[in-house]
């Protein structure tokens, strides 16, 4: 699968690579470790998850649980589009698909 890696700190590129789908991560995740903004030829989500995992490994342990399930605090759109589907994650992906993942901020 081919990937391309855009800023893995700060930088963000709004170049978007044609036949690849973008997964970006929100600034929260940010606050514990590198948050890669990911072009991939994934076809699921699962895909485009395993590809930002492989750019950062540290990054898995904040996104999926450890039976490898979203995390309850983490909520993934694809297209605009919420993902219910939260254990096999197998939302079908657009070769210009944007997939955004968010950690849900807690507190009063």
């Amino acid at each position: 699968m081919k990937v391309r890696v855009r800023g893995l700190l700060r930088s963000r590129s709004p170049v978007h690579h044609r036949g690849m789908a973008r997964i970006s991560f929100t600034p929260q995740l940010q606050r514990f470790t590198s948050t890669p903004e990911v072009d991939c030829e994934a076809a699921t989500l699962r895909g485009a998850l395993e590809a930002a995992f492989a750019v950062n490994p540290r990054l898995r342990g904040y996104v999926l649980d450890d039976q490898g399930h979203l995390r309850a605090n983490v909520v993934a759109f694809v297209d605009g589009v919420r993902c219910e589907e939260r254990i096999r994650l197998d939302a079908s992906l657009r070769p210009d698909s944007r997939v955004y993942v968010l950690q849900a901020l807690s507190g009063g």
